[in-house]
Formats: structure tokens, sequence, C-alpha cells
């Protein structure tokens, strides 16, 4: 199976978001796998596809930060020390089919990584929400099956999309502490151990290429595809109307061809 990698250098929120969905897009018209790790320009604030933007004032520590919708679901997340990732798989791949299995074995190999370096993760098996019913604004305050936890701190979470059967998975790793997320530790605090984005991705990458059978082949954006990240940034994830309200429902959202898997 052959498959794009991206390993993009700091970007602005909406092109984070834009290249996401273009890849996405991409999979769904037959243009087949793409695996991304990137990083962000400065921290910012992805608020979950159902989630109040005025929630955002129960976060004093990111006020200051800019704010993104995601396309996903799931709770906040404070994009600073931290690998983000994105995996796009297309229509009709078994990982499509059983959208769980790619759920679990990407954070399984990303346990797998993390061996390497002598920390011991765990996945999430039981449920963790509140007795009350209500979730805390912050996805990393939250414990959902599959997540990746290292004793009791969570450390990597992810989420799912998926458009005309093609999947996308992204999710975040928790490298350490932002002064934006105080209250969230991350490698650095939770294992005492510090590693870098480029240390930590080239050997998650190796595992997920043998665990899926990858081979992997430096990805560039078709002309077509640069375009449509273009105008999806500038038109979609740029929008006040977007970050503040969903920009209401798309065409492709009422006639039922999305379907949004929040953490699992």
């Amino acid at each position: 199976m052959f498959c794009r990698l991206f390993i993009d250098p700091p970007a602005s929120p909406s092109w984070n978001m834009a290249m996401d969905e273009t890849l996405l897009e991409s999979a769904a018209d037959g243009g087949g796998f793409s695996l991304r790790f990137y990083r962000w320009q400065q921290p910012t604030l992805s608020l979950g596809y159902f989630q109040q933007y005025d929630d955002r004032r129960q976060h004093a520590a990111s006020l200051n930060c800019p704010a993104v919708r995601r396309a996903t679901g799931g709770g906040a997340i404070l994009h600073d020390r931290e690998i983000t990732y994105s995996f796009t798989v297309p229509p009709g791949d078994r990982l499509a089919v059983k959208h769980v299995t790619l759920y679990e074995t990407v954070h399984t190999v990303l346990i797998e990584a993390l061996a390497v370096y002598g920390i011991k993760a765990s996945l999430c098996r039981g449920e963790g929400r509140q007795r009350d019913g209500k979730e805390p604004f912050l996805c990393f305050q939250r414990r959902s099956p599959g997540d990746v936890l290292l004793r009791a701190v969570k450390i990597a979470g992810s989420a799912q999309r998926r458009r005309r059967a093609a999947v996308l998975q992204h999710g975040s790793l928790l490298l350490g502490r932002s002064p934006a997320a105080p209250e969230l530790p991350g490698l650095a605090e939770a294992a005492a151990i510090d590693l870098s984005f480029d240390q930590l991705v080239q050997t998650w990458l190796s595992k997920l290429a043998e665990a899926f059978s990858m081979e992997l082949q430096p990805g560039m954006l078709s002309d077509s595809e640069q375009r449509r990240a273009e105008d999806l940034a500038r038109e979609k994830y740029d929008s006040t109307d977007w970050t503040r309200n969903r920009g209401g429902k798309t065409h492709a959202e009422k006639s039922g061809h999305i379907t949004i898997n929040p953490p699992l």
C-alpha cells in the first residue's frame, strides 16, 4: 500500500485544518492514503465540531490564543508542545470499514514507539464520562476507550470524520505542558523525558509503516489540492461564522454524506 507522507513545518490554524480536509476529499475521490505530521505557528485552541464557541470562556489560560473549529468531534485541544497527525484512508479499504481498528492500531503503535524510549503507556479501556453526563471542556481532561494513558495522565487522543466512505483520523500527542494549558502535563512531565518532534515522529512513522504494510513516499499536494486547501483555509477555517457557529450545514452534511465520529 502506497502512502503519501507529509512532515510539515509549523503552519496557521486555518491551513492545518484545511489541509486535513483536502486530504480527506482527495481520499474520497480515489486519491489514496496520506499520513501527515504537523505543528502550529502559535499556541492555538481547536474546538470540537459540536462545541459552543462561548464555552471557551471556561478556559481562561487560552483566551488570548487564536481559535479554530475542527471538522471532528470531541473536546477542545490546546495545540502547542505536541505532535499533531492525520491519516486519511480511501473508501473500500479495510481500515475505512473498520474504523475502530484504525483508531486502536494507530494508538497501539504509538505505545510501541514510546516503549523504545522506556515509556510504558497503555490504552484506556473504560468509560470516563462524568456522573452528571457533563464532559470537561478540554479533550485531554476527558477519558474515552482507546485514549493513550501514561498512568492516570492522558497523553494522546484522536477523532475521525468520514466523507463518502473515506476516513480522516487526526489527533494529538502532548510532548510537554503549555503555558496556555498549564493543567495538562505532557510526556516531559509525566515521564520525565524530553522527546523532540522529529525524534518521536521518526520512530512512530516507521512503526506505522510496518503495522499497515505501507510504502511511504514524500508527499506533495497537486495543483488542484493546493488550490482547494487555500480556498478552505480562506473561506471556511478563517471564517468567523464557521469558528463561532459552524457556518450552517453544508450540502454534504444535509444529504448524510459526512459522518463525524468523536473520540472512541
